[in-house]
């Protein structure tokens, strides 16, 4: 098959997916709507939809200790969705997969309950420079209350991660080391793999935030060797409210909880309280239970397209992309690094981010602008915030050539 045949197949096909998509067939100010949003959060797939409206309309009771019909229809569908999770990263076994929130709340309990169990003064905690804010601020409150320091990997005029500088900061004294996968403001893939091994040799353990990996790259995480991982539903094409924390089971087992209440304790008197096994132990109180329901149906989904399919797809787009906004005068690229995956972030001169995000809407176009909640990249590259386009499985040449041609627009008005 030709480049050109294989291009029109491949437009065709996401043509097709994009069908599957209730919300990407509105308008937005009269316009086709361009959602190019997708690091923020992703659109829900029809299925997932499904499964929420079935375990309301058909499902719909509390989980666990019921022995009712609706208790245990409710129950088998948190917990299916667990085991299709825990198959979805390759963990151990489902006990290794606590539901939470968002990836915000599975770092705050790795950092309060690992953090306050193993850190001391004198201990150090290894973040990058390219984190976002949720893999800052619970580092920053856990050395504070532990008197451990916090010290921050360097990233290059690339945005990429300083492998020499991260080899100087790793030391006996490293007690965790906490990265991202994939930069929400710069797109940036860190070796993930090769930053474990180095910390293992070190004895440091890793958490790994796949916010924004999680929904464009298969992970592995026995294979990554990582000691714990977060993902967040909204991102994987799921709803919003339902997030996950993969732990290794032995690590899990002797953390302490991180908060008290219902279905996380074993037994209860008034002199003392027993834990919950594995994973209802961090799980206190009544769980997000159509979350996730949409959370299983969204990585069903996920695996059903293939990420053989998404990555080589995504790839292709951002390709086209980069080229596409680098011919528009006056922008500049932040986050060039040679891996990279999904997010473009620019600015335009003088040019004020929100002023490019305001026009670009009325254009029908959906991008982020600010600092992306991650400051510190903002001050590493002496800008106060950028324009952010990210893409999705679902995203298409027309929905590039539309913030291309509204980007155009910008320049104009501004000129």
């Amino acid at each position: 098959m030709s480049a050109k045949a294989s291009a029109v197949e491949s437009a065709a096909a996401v043509a097709s997916l994009r069908d599957e998509f209730p919300i990407l067939a509105i308008e937005a100010h009269g316009r086709r709507l361009a959602y190019l949003d997708n690091a923020a959060t992703t659109q829900k797939p029809r299925e997932v939809l499904d499964a929420i409206a079935t375990y309301y309309t058909t499902q719909n009771a509390n989980v666990h200790r019921g022995v009712h019909l609706l208790s245990e229809r409710a129950t088998e569908v948190f917990e299916g969705a667990r085991a299709t999770v825990a198959d979805f990263f390759n963990a151990a076994s489902a006990k290794e997969i606590i539901f939470t929130r968002n990836a915000t709340e599975g770092i705050n309990l790795v950092a309060a309950s690992w953090g306050g169990a193993n850190l001391t003064a004198g201990d150090e905690v290894l973040i990058s420079a390219m984190e976002h804010h949720s893999n800052i601020v619970p580092w920053q409150l856990a050395c504070q209350r532990t008197g451990a320091a916090l010290k921050v990997i360097p990233i290059d005029d690339r945005g990429a991660l300083d492998m020499e500088a991260f080899a100087r900061l790793l030391t006996a004294r490293t007690k965790i080391v906490a990265v991202s996968q994939l930069s929400n403001a710069l797109g940036t893939i860190n070796p993930v793999a090769e930053v474990v091994r180095a910390a293992h040799a070190a004895g440091a353990v890793v958490l790994v935030d796949g916010a924004q990996a999680a929904y464009h790259l298969p992970v592995d995480v026995r294979a990554l060797g990582v000691d714990f991982y977060v993902a967040t539903g909204h991102k994987l094409y799921g709803p919003t409210g339902i997030g996950v924390l993969y732990g290794r089971e032995a690590l899990l087992d002797a953390m302490p909880p991180y908060q008290g209440g219902g279905d996380m304790i074993a037994s209860v008197t008034f002199e003392r309280s027993t834990w919950n096994s594995l994973p209802h132990k961090f799980e206190a109180g009544t769980p997000h239970i159509e979350g996730a329901a949409g959370l299983g149906a969204a990585v069903k989904f996920i695996r059903r397209i293939g990420f053989d399919r998404i990555t080589a797809h995504e790839r292709e787009l951002l390709a086209y992309a980069t080229a596409a906004v680098s011919e528009v005068p006056g922008v500049r690229l932040v986050g060039t690094a040679p891996d990279k995956a999904s997010i473009l972030s620019f600015v335009m001169g003088d040019i004020h981010p929100h002023d490019i995000g305001t026009v670009v809407d009325r254009a029908g176009v959906a991008i982020r602008t600010g600092h992306h909640c991650a400051q510190p990249v903002m001050a590493r590259f002496g800008i106060p915030a950028t324009a952010r386009a990210s893409l999705a499985m679902y995203n298409t040449r027309e929905d590039v050539d539309q913030l291309v041609a509204a980007l155009h627009d910008v320049r104009r008005m501004f000129a």
